[in-house]
């Protein structure tokens, strides 16, 4: 039995400034919530496409990768996949039972700014 092949691979979206949000917020977090959603984003890259619980559509080419932290904690990561690549676009810790209509918006505006560089 050979190795399993990944489906997407990973890139972080990277502005036109060259910050990498996602990048930055992931550093701001403990090494093991990093690895948490290190791991399930890996679940993802080998999996794809994956339904709930680990990952949820929002929206038309959105969907979120959610993942436990520690201290009873919450994160999403939104992403969009084109071809054989899922872009990590916005994360952020979850406080409320609906993904914050600022947070979507964010997420919204990078999918569109990667399809006007294409």
């Amino acid at each position: 039995m050979g190795a399993k092949r990944k489906i997407v691979d990973v890139q972080f979206y990277k502005s036109d400034t060259g910050s990498i949000p996602v990048k930055e917020w992931l550093k701001k977090l403990t090494a093991a919530d990093r690895k948490n959603i290190g791991d399930d984003i890996r679940t993802v890259e080998f999996g794809w496409p994956i339904g709930m619980p680990l990952v949820g559509k929002i929206d038309t080419g959105l969907w979120e990768v959610r993942s436990n932290l520690s201290n009873n904690r919450i994160s999403r990561v939104l992403l969009t996949v084109y071809s054989d690549m899922m872009i990590l676009l916005h994360a952020f810790i979850k406080k409320t039972s609906k993904t914050p209509k600022n947070d979507l918006k964010t997420a919204k505006r990078r999918m569109s700014h990667i399809e006007r560089r294409k």
